[in-house]
């Protein structure tokens, strides 16, 4: 297909084009080493179908492939996680084959087993000034840069292994703390790697069950840490908050989380249209190079319609329809005959109709023939394809905005949405998703993704949402409630549940969906994008297979692809 560059105009983008991405020989050895069985396997029930490749932790543990650090002067790529573990038996009923059984899985005999995943989960930071040994408690040199959330939780995870013999009761790291000196270690990285450490250790005990001893530990990180301190402090707490939940979920002391809950959707659902959604888009730049990127793939798949019909299945204030708009009344060729919106939701229909609203006046300000749709269903279940007004010559493009992870805990839906979209068969559907693995049947394995993944977004966080306190306390809290969804919840409550690329595609194998590669056109606007951003040299664009992964110093965090029906 040819490339189809669309302007974009109320940004006026420039520079040259730079990706850190992989040529297709590289790519093709990247995908097939990426490719790994501990995803599909994790995703019970949701890939029941696949199989697993059982394994034992202890024995096969974890491995990060080594990766140098990329510095200069716009970029900044420390090493990538990732994940490389063999899967764990099936716990429970997420072992079943049947969809939606979802009770609570049982608890292994022990966690130091799984909990031995973090000795090969990363490698240590590369040999620099900083890494060569020196004696203990040396003050740092001055002036040396403060090491970023995650890089703390990596050096903590390297010495709660190598005190791993030490770790025989719940007091050891306190008695213990400091233990080889690890050089360019200031005296406030110091003590926010013993805090990690503190943290990891209870998260063991919690995993094995001893819940008075996890209880300590965490008493103290809640006094050596402060959520008006550091973006490491403030997660640790978070974190802790999760344990905690869990340990009264086992105990029998909250046998409800009704009211978190409810909290947690509150706060998502003000976050669909309010200001500080438009802060967070305004200043990190995951959400508008995935937008954008998804924009410019969907005009190359309509560029020769003159009448399209696009699905969104998650609209919210339906901004980034503006973008589109603007970007048809400049297309060249046969002028536009209509442009139709279907929004798909099953929540809060008043702001679903008042974005129609916005958008229809702005088509008719900018003289472009529109109409909209809503599909209002509770039940995702009952979504079929006569609830979508289709007409001859519509050329239909589906986008599914982080919204299809939110479906996993209910696979019966997924199954039917995939279903009729097949059956109303698109040009192309463009996806974006968190690039995580947050659905292991393992309380461990969850624990860790989450500590490094949402290590890297309270870094990016501290980084581009400095001056905006208020605003970046309110988004903290958010990701605070997703936190305890994954740590302390699980069966049907566990509703957080996102999985890495390689996982949808095992997936989209049952419906023939075939993925599209993108053109130069998209990676050069996806480019262009993250140059607008202040924090752009730490924004990472990288290639896995066709898929785009946009990340932060190196780490993934969101993934962006376009698929087919065959």
């Amino acid at each position: 297909m040819a490339n189809v560059s669309s302007s974009f105009p109320s940004f006026g983008f420039d520079g040259g084009y730079v990706l850190n991405g992989l040529d297709k020989e590289e790519r093709a050895t990247k995908g097939a080493q990426g490719h790994r069985g501990e995803d599909v396997a994790e995703l019970h029930p949701f890939f029941s179908g696949f199989g697993s490749q059982q394994g034992n932790l202890s024995s096969k543990g974890v491995h990060l492939p080594d990766r140098s650090q990329q510095l200069g002067a716009n970029s900044m790529v420390p090493d990538q996680l990732n994940l490389n573990v063999s899967s764990p038996p099936a716990l429970g009923s997420e072992e079943s084959p049947e969809f939606g059984n979802m009770q609570k899985p049982m608890v292994p005999p022990s966690s130091k087993a799984s909990l031995e995943l973090l000795s090969n989960y990363w490698t240590v930071l590369k040999k620099s000034k900083r890494d060569e040994p020196r004696e203990p408690h040396r003050e740092a040199p001055v002036g040396l840069p403060k090491l970023s959330t995650e890089e703390i939780m990596r050096v903590a995870g390297t010495r709660y292994i190598q005190f791993q013999d030490q770790r025989d009761n719940c007091f050891s790291l306190l008695t213990h703390p400091s233990g080889p000196a690890f050089s360019g270690l200031s005296e406030e990285d110091l003590k926010e790697v013993e805090l990690a450490q503190l943290l990891l250790a209870a998260a063991e005990k919690v995993g094995d069950q001893e819940f008075d001893c996890a209880s300590r530990l965490l008493s103290y990180c809640e006094l050596l840490a402060s959520k008006r301190a550091s973006p490491a402090q403030r997660m640790v707490l978070h974190f802790v908050e999760a344990l905690r939940d869990r340990i009264d979920r086992e105990t029998g002391r909250s046998i409800s989380m009704k009211g978190t809950e409810g909290k947690a959707g509150s706060i998502s659902r003000c976050l669909s249209t309010n200001l500080t959604t438009l802060k967070m888009h305004a200043h990190l730049p995951f959400n508008q190079v995935t937008q954008f990127t998804a924009l410019q793939v969907i005009i190359e798949h309509t560029v020769s319609a003159t009448r399209i019909h696009l699905i969104d299945l998650q609209i919210r204030s339906g901004i980034q329809w503006i973008v589109l708009i603007q970007a048809l009344t400049e297309r060249k060729g046969d002028p536009v005959e209509l442009l139709k919106i279907t929004a798909v939701g099953s929540v809060d229909r008043d702001k679903i109709e008042e974005a129609g609203k916005r958008l229809g006046s702005i088509a008719e300000s900018m003289k472009i023939p529109f109409s909209f749709q809503v599909v209002f269903l509770p039940n995702l279940e009952e979504i079929r394809e006569e609830l979508f007004i289709l007409e001859d010559g519509e050329a239909i493009a589906v986008y599914a905005p982080l919204v299809l992870r939110t479906m996993i805990a209910r696979p019966t839906s997924l199954e039917k949405l995939i279903s009729v979209l097949r059956n109303l068969n698109p040009s192309v559907m463009v996806m974006t998703e968190v690039e995580a693995n947050h659905n292991s049947p393992s309380f461990v394995a969850r624990f860790i993704e989450a500590l490094f993944f949402y290590s890297a977004y309270f870094d990016c966080l501290e980084t581009c949402m400095t001056p905006e306190t208020e605003y970046q306390t309110i988004v903290e809290e958010l990701f605070s409630s997703r936190i305890r969804n994954i740590v302390s919840m699980e069966g049907h409550e566990r509703v957080v549940r996102s999985v890495k690329i390689n996982v949808w595609r095992a997936f989209f194998v049952r419906y023939r969906m075939v993925e599209i590669e993108f053109s130069d056109a998209s990676l050069y606007h996806a480019h262009l994008v993250a140059k607008q951003f202040t924090c752009e040299r730490f924004c990472t664009l990288d290639r896995d297979g066709n898929c785009l992964l946009v990340g932060w110093k190196g780490t993934p965090m969101f993934s962006l692809s376009a698929w087919k029906f065959r």
